[in-house]
């Protein structure tokens, strides 16, 4: 319970200190956006490698040399843990937007600081707002800002990791109307940290694969057509090959 009261009381404090800090970035963001942007991202970056670091996580990473600098992109990945987006956002080079439950914005200070970040927020039981934000991630990305979705839809809560829910397609869309590439992000063991014995959190090794950047217009039509069960299927593999 220790670690767990640790990330929990770190957290707290940190969203109670930042209050000033909206202010401050919300002053820098009239006189530089860029500015403001990126100054967001690596105080939240931080806060992130600090509850790893609490965590007792070790993390060992695959591929990131895949991921471009240069371009915004599509992130995929699978999801079992709260811990998914805070091993992961942590390492993102540039700007990125995560796609979260609508429920999230429930949450003061928190919620804040993901609008600070460009993320977006879906409500699943209603098609015409999830269509909605997906033609906003469609513009984000359009404007050099990349985006992180957990196609499953929802947290994975399968006995095995390896059984992954199935991938909804339209989340796909942000590339295939984009032209970015889809980087697999393949996310193994993460809820050992914390789900798997709830309310405890125990340190645990975690592999995060980065997979070679996939550009939908190179595959073949039927790859295209069901483009959502061939990065699953790709990212299936990945699974397997890091099990514990």
């Amino acid at each position: 319970m220790l670690r767990f009261l640790l990330v929990a009381l770190f957290v707290i404090l940190f969203l109670i200190l930042s209050i000033p800090v909206f202010l401050v970035e919300w002053i820098l963001g009239k006189f530089n956006p860029r500015a403001r942007d990126i100054s967001s991202l690596r105080i939240v970056q931080w806060a992130f490698k600090v509850v790893t670091f609490l965590s007792g996580t070790k993390l060992t990473v695959i591929g990131e040399e895949h991921v471009p600098r240069d371009q915004a992109v599509l992130y995929i990945g699978n999801h079992r843990s709260f811990f998914d987006i805070v091993l992961t956002y942590a390492r993102c080079p540039n700007l990125t937007g995560y796609v979260a439950k609508k429920e999230i914005l429930k949450v003061p200070l928190l919620s804040r600081w993901m609008k600070f970040l460009y993320c977006l927020f879906l409500d699943r039981t209603d098609l015409k707002a999830g269509l909605k934000t997906i033609l906003t991630a469609i513009d984000y990305v359009k404007s050099g800002i990349s985006i992180m979705i957990f196609p499953e839809g929802t947290r994975n809560k399968n006995a095995s990791e390896l059984d992954l829910l199935p991938f909804h397609e339209g989340s796909f869309k942000i590339a295939t109307k984009t032209g970015c590439p889809i980087i697999p992000v393949t996310i193994s063991n993460s809820s050992a940290i914390f789900e798997d014995h709830f309310p405890r959190i125990t340190p645990v090794h975690v592999t995060i694969e980065y997979g070679a950047p996939i550009y939908p217009k190179e595959l073949t039509r039927e790859q295209q057509k069901f483009l959502g069960k061939y990065v699953r299927d790709l990212m299936a593999d990945t699974l397997k090959r890091n099990a514990a």
